[in-house]
Formats: structure tokens, sequence, C-alpha cells
């Protein structure tokens, strides 16, 4: 498996990984059907690590990271979650290991529109058997640490696409999860506020040493992150050479990418036509 260190950031690896993917396959289908999503992946992540995973659409990066949050079952292979088999627990015990050892961020954020932004967090909680008290003090303590303690009673509606994510962030950490598995988190945000959401997760990796799984084409995000991984046709490989978006700002491939235009002697990569011509329009606005 290939790698490619984006920083220097401490990670303690003195202790055991906190996941472990051994040989994990999946399959999907069978005949003509059939489609390998995953083809013998390992991976460890330690306590503390940011682990960015990326590649192009269709490469299994969705898929790895439903194995790895124990939503799906790998055709083979092994996964250990913080030190508990995963593979060989049975479906009834999942959902307790997927409340107290595992924390999700979506690119939707996925808050429930009729709680407020503390209420969303203390669900979490409740599902867990926290009592009531408690959840709400965890739950305001959390959010004030992402710096929204200002908005405890507001409702998903009257915030902002970064205050969702905080609150997503914040849920996502209420019963104290040993893994934080992010699916696109800076998706739906502009620049500042997706350079702001990474950075709460790479402070959070180093202060509460939690390993933090981030799915990704945000090619920003690499400066947060402890390595880099590309995963294409179900299997880790070697970085390919990228570009960002310049209107847009997502990870583009260099060989493959859908669109570039040749402007003073430079070469710009763009993820789709829409881009490249909103970027000329630009210029030419000027």
């Amino acid at each position: 498996m290939d790698s490619d260190s984006a920083t220097t950031h401490r990670v303690n690896e003195s202790r055991e990984p906190i996941i472990v993917a051994d040989g994990v396959t999946k399959i999907f289908g069978e005949g003509e059907t059939k489609v390998e999503a995953l083809r013998g992946v390992d991976l460890a992540v330690m306590p503390g690590e940011v682990v960015l995973v990326m590649g192009p659409s269709g490469s299994g990066k969705t898929t790895l990271l439903s194995i790895l949050g124990a939503l799906l079952k790998p055709s083979s292979g092994r996964i250990s979650i913080a030190g508990i088999d995963v593979t060989t627990l049975s479906e009834r015990r999942l959902p307790n290991l997927r409340v107290r050892e595992l924390g999700f961020v979506f690119q939707d954020f996925n808050l429930l529109s009729a709680l407020t932004a503390v209420e969303n967090v203390q669900v979490v909680m409740d599902f867990a058997g926290v009592a009531h008290a408690e959840s709400r003090q965890r739950a305001e303590r959390l959010l004030g640490d992402l710096g929204l303690s200002g908005r405890l009673s507001f409702l998903p509606e009257k915030l902002s696409g970064g205050e969702k994510q905080r609150v997503a962030i914040a849920r996502a950490l209420a019963n104290d999860p040993a893994v934080l598995l992010c699916d696109e988190p800076t998706a739906n945000l502009d620049s500042k506020i997706g350079h702001d959401v990474v950075a709460h997760l790479r402070r959070i990796a180093d202060e509460r040493e939690k390993a933090v799984v981030i799915v990704s084409h945000d090619e920003r995000i690499k400066s947060h992150s402890d390595r880099v991984l590309w995963l294409e046709d179900g299997q880790f490989k070697e970085m390919r050479t990228m570009a960002v978006d310049p209107v847009c700002g997502m990870a583009v491939e260099r060989e493959t990418a859908p669109a570039r235009l040749e402007l003073d002697g430079e070469t710009y990569y763009f993820c789709s036509r829409g881009c490249m011509r909103e970027y000329q329009e630009g210029i030419a606005a000027r």
C-alpha cells in the first residue's frame, strides 16, 4: 500500500492502531453483474492520526467508509475497531458498537430538522443510555468547544452550512468514540468555512487522540492530513498527479481531467466543462 505523507503532525505510534483493515474485499452481485468494489484493502490508523482517502468516483471510497463504519459487511477480510473484531459481531451487536465507538460526519449534515442544535447532539447520547441532565451538559460543552454556544436553541434551518457541520461534528463526538469517519465533510461549504471545519477535525485528532478517516475529493484537506491514500479500482495505489479546479476547489487528476484550459502559458484543470465555462466567463468579465 503506497501513501503520501502530507504533514508532520505528531501521531502516537507507541499504541496499537484503532482501525485495522486486513485484506478487505467487497463484491456486489454475481455472474455478469458482479462488481469488485474493494480488492484486498489493508489499512491501519493510529490514535491521533488523520487519514485522507482520495480517488475517482466509483473507486470504492464510500464502500470502504461504510465497511469501516460497520454499516456494511466485507465479503472477506477482517475489520477491527478499537480492538473489537467487527467482522465476527452479530447484527444485533453492531448498533451498540456504532453508537459507542464510531462517530459519523456526512456532507449533507443529516441533522434532524425538528430538533435544535443541542437536541441533535443529545439524541445520540439518549441512544447510548446517558442520563438527560448529563447529556444536556455534555452537548452544550461540545457545541461550546466548537464556537456554537450562542446557537444551542437554533433549529438547523436557522444555521449556516458551517454551523450545521460543526453541530454534526459535536454529534459525532457525543459518546466519545474512538473513531471519526467523515464523508466529504467540506463538499457543501465555501473555501474558508471548509478550511475551518477540517481544522476542527485536525484539532480533535490531536487533542483527543481520535482516529479520523476522511473520504473526499477536496485537495485542500491534504495539508491537515498525516497521510493521503489514493483508492482506485478498489485498491490503494500511488497518488496520481493532482490539480485543483480553480472554480470549485475539487481535486482533479491531471491525466484524466474532463476539461482543461491553456492560458498565458499555464494549464488549468477542471472537474467539468461547466466549471471551465464559469472560469472563462469570469476572466472575460474582468
